[in-house]
């Protein structure tokens, strides 16, 4: 099935707009984290993954403004013919920048699912060889206890996986396991 635009086209409109390496990777690692989602809730991979990649595409342009970020990721996509409902999931990640609330297991999903990447990065960058393989999810859920560690991975937006089924303990672990399959690309 399309949606608009292939893998690769995302990839290379990533790398068009965004300079910063590790806003590429957090592309990347959303993108593996929300394909990940979509097998285990019975939802199609190449939709989510694109939402997960294509997601932040004006972060750099917007300078995390939150109160516009989202507005030219969702210009641009519509001018490429991106599905609908993956647009929809890619402006509403950011509830700051519009009025209306999260509403979808998709929508809840890539919030989640963006915001606990940088919970797993900063776990595994506090480890000697600051490698995703050392991590486990049980510390990820312990740092999430933390609420100085990581700040700015919200809590309360990666909790709503419970609006997606899922519990704390085992989307960290499906989340985990995402990003440890494209380590290399990661740099981790």
């Amino acid at each position: 099935m399309s949606y608009g635009m292939a893998r690769d086209d995302a990839l290379s409109l990533v790398n068009e707009h965004l300079k910063n390496p590790n806003m590429i990777k957090h592309c990347l690692a959303t993108e593996a984290v929300m394909k990940a989602l979509a097998e285990k809730l019975g939802e199609n991979p190449e939709k989510w993954g694109l939402a997960g990649l294509l997601h932040d595409l004006d972060a750099e342009a917007t300078a995390d403004d939150l109160s516009i970020h989202t507005h030219e990721t969702v210009k641009i996509l519509k001018g490429k013919g991106l599905n609908d409902e993956i647009i929809e999931a890619i402006r509403l990640h950011n509830e700051h920048a519009h009025p209306e609330k999260r509403s979808t297991v998709f929508q809840h999903a890539l919030a989640a699912g963006e915001t606990i990447t940088g919970l797993i990065i900063a776990t595994a960058l506090v480890y000697p060889d600051k490698k995703l393989a050392s991590v486990k999810a049980k510390s990820v859920k312990k740092r999430f206890k933390e609420k100085a560690f990581a700040a700015g991975a919200n809590r309360d937006i990666i909790r709503e996986c419970e609006k997606c089924g899922l519990e704390l303990g085992g989307f960290a672990e499906l989340c985990l396991t995402a990003m440890q399959g494209i380590s290399d690309d990661l740099g981790l």
